[in-house]
């Protein structure tokens, strides 16, 4: 029986994420988009004080708004179902991902979390395993898989319309980190830089892993070996600001990813390209809402965003305007909640019958990104030309 006392608005907390954080706001954007999620609370930052002027400035009641994730947990838990939040959204840096995450299923609520998943792959095979017996929902941020075109292209694969996959390329170069920034006042080179809160891995934990999983999510396929050679090319840094990597996968094919954040001028340039025996597409996350189709035998195809009747239903689902009105980051993080937010609906008993597929990236997909770093260091420490991939 349908529980309509949940055709509301989900109530979502937020640990991190407080005045001057750049990834907060991108989640309160995301999240509210669409109207159907709210933010009620958060723990905004590790100073009490910080984090209460975060929620002034965001018009939280000021009994709603704490010092601390862990009295925030608490706090929330003693409250009214009818009340207290239904999920909370992590956006703290990597250190602070596993224990407000673990935290907040102990007490029985689902999780939102920014990725890397965790610290370290011990971590998030614990957060796995706690996520399994709670029966939880929970959402890994991998943002380029909410774009309309990643889906067309995902759909294309699957359907087997570019034949067997032969051969991946995904690079995502980043020019923001050429220079020694972490000295000069900047919080987020800071942060991504530094081991005690990255974890053992700089460039490409923090984009590599998007590179990975967009390259498995469009193919279905899974990585089975991979030869890594890393470098950190700005003296002084404590961890890798560049990276490229031969790929194996588990149908034959072969692959290759590059990730760098010194490659000077470069943006945000995510590029992936896939071939098979009967042709290839091409998509870049700079020109998103164009998939270009390459085939062998017959003229390249252009694949636009948008409602028309070109584009699979999956690819549909996912475009909020209609052809030739630009979509980007901000709507395809925005795709990730409502898919999030629609299995979470059902789940609560709610609205059933929702329209908006809830495919979205799961504590699986984190602990493959934990694991694929630790395969690539091994590998880039190795004198042996393959490492095997293992989780």
């Amino acid at each position: 029986m349908v529980n309509n006392n949940i055709n509301r608005k989900l109530r979502m907390g937020m640990i991190g994420g407080g005045k001057g954080a750049f990834i907060g706001e991108i989640h309160r954007i995301a999240a509210t988009m669409d109207g159907q999620i709210e933010l009620v609370c958060g723990a905004f930052s590790s100073d009490p004080e910080r984090s209460k002027e975060s929620g002034e400035s965001l018009f939280l009641p000021v009994n709603r708004v704490y010092g601390s994730y862990q009295e925030m947990m608490a706090e929330e838990r003693k409250l009214p179902e009818g009340e207290r939040m239904d999920f909370v959204s992590i956006v703290t840096p990597n250190h602070v991902h596993f224990d407000p995450a673990m935290l907040a299923l102990e007490n029985g609520f689902h999780v939102v979390l920014d990725k890397p998943m965790t610290f370290d792959l011990q971590e998030a095979k614990q957060l796995k395993e706690k996520v399994d017996e709670t029966g939880l929902l929970f959402l890994l941020t991998h943002t380029y898989v909410g774009y309309p075109m990643v889906r067309q292209a995902r759909k294309l694969v699957r359907d087997g319309a570019l034949g067997k996959i032969r051969k991946i390329y995904v690079e995502y170069p980043q020019g923001w980190l050429s220079r020694f920034s972490e000295q000069s006042g900047d919080k987020q080179a800071a942060w991504r830089t530094d081991p005690t809160k990255s974890g053992k891995s700089g460039c490409m934990g923090d984009i590599g892993t998007h590179a990975l999983h967009l390259a498995e999510f469009i193919s279905g396929l899974r990585t089975t070996q991979l030869c890594a050679s890393l470098y950190t090319y700005v003296e002084g840094r404590k961890l890798e600001d560049d990276g490229n990597i031969l790929l194996q996968f588990d149908n034959g094919a072969s692959g290759v990813l590059v990730a760098s954040q010194i490659a000077a001028g470069e943006e945000n340039a995510l590029k992936v390209r896939m071939y098979g025996e009967n042709g290839g597409l091409e998509w870049s996350q700079q020109e998103p809402n164009t998939l270009l189709v390459k085939w062998l035998d017959e003229p390249a195809q252009i694949y636009r965003a948008g409602g028309n009747a070109a584009i699979s239903p999956e690819a549909r689902a996912f475009c909020r305007t209609p052809v030739g009105h630009p979509e980007g980051y901000l709507e395809a993080f925005a795709n990730l909640y409502r898919s999030f937010g629609g299995a979470l609906r059902t789940k609560l008993g709610g609205v059933q019958g929702n329209t908006h597929v809830p495919d979205f990236p799961s504590v699986d997909d984190g602990v493959r990104g934990m694991a694929f770093l630790d395969n690539v260091l091994r590998s880039n420490e190795s004198n042996e030309k393959w490492t095997p991939f293992t989780v």
